[in-house]
């Protein structure tokens, strides 16, 4: 069973390093979720604990992940998330070594419901909706270059859209064009970091994860 790891815990939210090969929310085709690993330790010490998905992680992705344990804490998050007050970021390893060091990236992506991926294409409609991100090369090791990327909007698989349309496919992602394999259900795409503005003042608070325990994450600046 893949190991459950909090990063941070208080009586409003929890923070957990979310495994890749786990969907994060609760589901009934799903005997072993991140949101039911949550509810387990809850229940160590409350009887009838209250959980609300604050917001998700693709199965195949690794890293930070929060939940709250009051409805007002949700509805709290919800609105941080919905004014763009919280920014994540993510480490992905590319094989391809990028012709920029660091570059933003905007495109147009629509959801391709039936291959369950998302289509980059060449202008906005009613179904493509832009998506940003910036990215830079942070370090590099055998098995590829390590990104550290910062998305500016919250689109279905965008980070993996975007970086195979630039022909940087993310290791392990065959789905988007890697011919690298990796572990099953997983690709080497990791949320590293969230951090948000805490309501009412300017405080920034961030929580980290750590990055996967294999030789492909074991960089000299790791």
């Amino acid at each position: 069973m893949p190991k459950f790891e909090v990063v941070h815990e208080t009586n409003d939210y929890i923070v957990v390093n979310k495994m890749a090969g786990l969907i994060s929310e609760k589901s009934p085709y799903e005997n072993n979720t991140v949101e039911d690993q949550v509810f387990n330790h809850l229940l160590k010490s409350k009887r009838k604990p209250y959980i609300g998905v604050i917001h998700r992680l693709d199965r195949v992705t690794s890293g930070v992940l929060l939940f709250a344990k009051k409805k007002s804490i949700l509805v709290e998050f919800n609105a941080l998330f919905s004014n763009r007050k919280v920014q994540k970021t993510y480490l992905a390893i590319v094989k391809n070594k990028p012709s920029k060091d660091k570059d933003n990236l905007k495109n147009f992506l629509v959801k391709n419901t039936l291959e369950k991926r998302a289509d980059i294409v060449q202008s906005k409609s009613k179904d493509a909706l832009e998506c940003t991100l910036s990215y830079q090369v942070i370090d590099k090791n055998d098995f590829g270059y390590l990104l550290e990327i910062k998305p500016k909007t919250g689109r279905f698989h965008q980070i993996r859209a975007q970086l195979a349309h630039i022909g940087l496919p993310i290791v392990g992602d065959k789905k988007y064009g890697s011919d690298q394999d990796y572990f099953p259900l997983s690709i080497c795409l990791h949320a590293q970091k969230i951090t948000y503005q805490v309501s009412g003042n300017k405080e920034l608070k961030s929580f980290a994860a750590p990055l996967p325990k294999n030789e492909f994450w074991a960089f000299k600046s790791r």
